[in-house]
């Protein structure tokens, strides 16, 4: 079984527990002037699991092109769900890709006054 080629994995490191119910976006941008410029597209949807993860946002056999990749991470409705607001309305994680790779996981560590991320494995 395949995977996609761009995952999440989102913890809310308040509760200390996987963040279930983010909705998650993925932008495509074929340069950082188109993308700075917002002629982003949408190329995928969805929303994390019960274990903080989005496993299929990307087809498997998707081919990632050299660009500007931007993952949404619409953090208040998540904190919304819980009964509280947040400071950041979304987080997101634009990275550029030159020559692509089978595999990019971009995890999100989250608090309703902060956030971190990396690129993961």
């Amino acid at each position: 079984m395949g995977v996609s080629p761009i995952t999440s994995h989102v913890l809310d490191a308040a509760r200390g527990q996987p963040a279930q119910g983010v909705p998650v976006t993925i932008s495509y941008a074929p340069s950082s002037q188109t993308a700075a410029a917002g002629q982003s597209s949408v190329i995928a949807r969805g929303v994390t699991n019960n274990d903080g993860r989005c496993p299929a946002l990307l087809e498997p056999s998707y081919e990632l092109k050299p660009g500007v990749y931007t993952v949404r991470f619409d953090t208040k409705t998540y904190f919304a769900l819980h009964g509280e607001k947040s400071f950041y309305p979304f987080v997101d994680v634009t990275f550029e890709i030159d020559q692509p790779a089978p595999h990019y996981h971009i995890p999100l560590n989250l608090a309703p006054f902060s956030y971190t991320t990396y690129r993961g494995s």
